[in-house]
């Protein structure tokens, strides 16, 4: 018989997964470059060189410069903190609401809860680029816009997993002993529910950072996001498509940067789900 706790296992199970734990290594890496490299590169972020405009890598430029000689490795690393910034706070919101959102519609139910899922349909509903379009219009093109409208679609799924969370606890005979007891719905929510679903939350929350950034790309690659001179790794890129056939390294750094921490994101999430949801791992081998 076991003696560890549910904590000490699901670290074990953690890390016996490979993958997952150098996805850990690598985004420990990666976010740390980003926050303390700059401070030790002889390059500033906006410094120009006209002596060395598009240059490939070299003793001077490690990976060398873009279209106005500026250094790209500085400007990566200033680029991911943005990128970082954007999934993590974009998530945090996200599963903030959703959490709250999610778990009073399943807790409440009957036409509560009917109203606020037609509502999340509601939104859901909504064009995700057309939205951005419309608040660029309305409030002009800002930073804090990106946590708005990332903000605004996200916890919808967040939302729906909690609330399918809760209803499957409300079933359970420790949350109806609490009800029988007469303890305000807010003490239920809090005390009993919300515990029950960090495992869930956690997870998905792993999951929807990568998602949240590749959404910050993409919208700054069409010209709807992070504005000049602020730079994410969706910039990068999109700057690197316009002179790949001159400067291929020019794309190839900010792709190979994104492309690596989503997987190394993505690897993590699903290590964490197999060790906190140990069930889903042996449904996903006998499925197999």
């Amino acid at each position: 018989m076991s003696t560890l706790s549910p904590r000490q296992e699901a670290w074990m199970q953690f890390k016996a997964n490979p993958c997952a734990v150098g996805g850990l290594c690598f985004l420990g890496f990666m976010m740390s470059a980003c926050l303390i490299g700059p401070f030790f590169l002889v390059h500033g972020y906006a410094a120009q060189h006209f002596d060395a405009v598009n240059q490939g890598p070299s003793m001077r430029f490690w990976l060398g410069t873009d279209a106005l000689g500026r250094d790209l490795l500085v400007r990566l690393l200033y680029g991911g903190r943005i990128s970082f910034a954007v999934g993590f706070a974009a998530t945090g919101v996200s599963l903030i609401v959703g959490l709250f959102f999610g778990a009073f519609a399943g807790y409440t139910g009957g036409k509560v809860d009917t109203w606020m899922m037609r509502f999340a349909d509601f939104l859901y509903a909504l064009p995700f680029t057309i939205l951005v379009i419309l608040l660029t219009v309305v409030f002009g093109r800002h930073f804090i816009l990106l946590f708005v409208a990332i903000g605004a679609v996200e916890w919808l799924t967040m939302a729906r997993i909690v609330r399918a969370q809760v209803l499957s606890i409300k079933m359970q005979e420790f949350l109806q002993a609490a009800v029988l007891l007469g303890l305000p719905r807010y003490q239920i929510i809090w005390k009993h529910i919300l515990p029950n679903l960090w495992g869930p939350v956690i997870v998905y929350g792993t999951l929807t950072v990568p998602a949240v950034m590749l959404l910050e790309a993409t919208l700054s690659f069409l010209g709807l996001g992070v504005q000049p001179p602020m730079s994410s790794w969706g910039i990068l890129i999109h700057d690197g498509v316009t002179v790949m056939e001159l400067c291929p390294w020019a794309l190839l750094f900010p792709t190979l940067f994104f492309c690596l921490t989503l997987l190394s994101l993505n690897f993590l999430g699903e290590g964490l789900r197999d060790a906190l949801d140990p069930q889903s791992k042996i449904e996903t081998h006998a499925a197999t």
